[in-house]
């Protein structure tokens, strides 16, 4: 960047290396990432390089679980133990081998949600140019005898608007047939989210996930206020052209707009979490639903990598006033 008004480009934007101190995130390494048009966030390189904050224009698009921010090394990956660490935060990856609910799968006990979201990179890199800031990073998910998965992702953050784009590339390494389940969990937290919020989602059909869903499948696009003892709703969102999210609150004039590719992320989870302290919206593109893995192949929908078979997803982020 050449601006005769700076002295170094930090003075408007670019990505900062950090390290938090103290407590169950001591050691995590970060990067903070402005955009000087309004987009601040930060890419944890040691959670899979997903992004905890999210800022627009000063106030937050992201919620932050009561645990806060944690170390891949606290994690425990027996049955729903992903929670004692789940971050939340603006996005966290599920997957690979594992998404939903803990399960038992042809002999195979899974875990909540998978382990990638707890696997550091191993390599990162960042530049940036006239038009962009750029952040890639690759991880490695697999086990001797097991799963191998290599997983390149790319962040691109444009400096003349407020976009977000999210490419990932995973790839089988392994001699074998691989289950493959990927879940973008986005989840969207105050004051972006309050129950003056408006989402809209372009889906033609949607589907209560259980029987207390289906109580409210009428204002599944309605938002409340903190609730207590608020019982979570997952609703499935079929759509019949390129899928279009939004959620904006006029309250703070600010708006998300997400799209993404439905031929590697065909399935669209609406996560409805009204609680007190426990408030939150999640908007989920996946190749699979929040079932486990077990139900995934009853239902004839679990997807499979071949022996060096490879799959890319990609996500458009646009933040706006509104």
């Amino acid at each position: 960047m050449i601006n005769k008004y700076i002295g170094h480009p930090s003075q408007i934007c670019g990505v900062r290396e950090t390290r938090m101190v103290g407590g169950k995130a001591d050691g995590m390494r970060l990067l903070e990432v402005r955009n000087g048009k309004g987009l601040d966030f930060t890419v944890s390189l040691d959670r899979c390089a997903d992004i905890p904050y999210l800022f627009y224009k000063g106030n937050s698009m992201a919620y932050i679980a009561p645990c806060g921010l944690v170390a891949p090394q606290y994690y425990d990956n027996r049955s729903d133990g992903f929670l004692k660490s789940f971050t939340a935060g603006f996005l966290t990856t599920c997957g690979l081998t594992a998404v939903g609910g803990p399960c038992t799968d042809c002999g195979e006990e899974l875990p909540l949600h998978g382990n990638i979201s707890h696997i550091p990179c191993e390599s990162f890199s960042y530049s940036t140019d006239d038009k962009y800031i750029k952040i890639t990073a690759t991880m490695r998910d697999g086990s001797l005898g097991g799963h191998q998965f290599l997983f390149e992702r790319e962040y691109l953050c444009s400096l003349k608007e407020n976009t977000l784009t999210i490419t990932d590339k995973i790839t089988n390494i392994s001699c074998r047939e691989t289950p493959f389940m990927l879940m973008y969990h986005c989840n969207m937290g105050y004051p972006l989210l309050s129950e003056k919020s408006v989402l809209t989602i372009s889906s033609v059909k949607v589907e209560p996930r259980d029987a207390h869903a289906a109580e409210d499948i009428d204002t599944w696009d309605k938002m409340l206020v903190p609730t207590d003892d608020f019982v979570e709703q997952c609703y499935y969102h079929t759509f019949d052209t390129d899928p279009y999210v939004s959620l904006k609150n006029p309250e703070i004039g600010a708006e998300l707009e997400m799209t993404f590719d439905p031929n590697t992320l065909d399935c669209f989870t609406e996560w409805k979490m009204m609680g007190e302290h426990e408030y939150v919206l999640g908007l989920e593109p996946a190749n699979c639903y929040p079932d486990g893995r077990n139900i995934m192949r009853e239902k004839g929908i679990l997807k499979f990598l071949a022996p060096g078979e490879s799959k890319t997803s990609k996500i458009f982020l646009r933040f706006k006033d509104c």
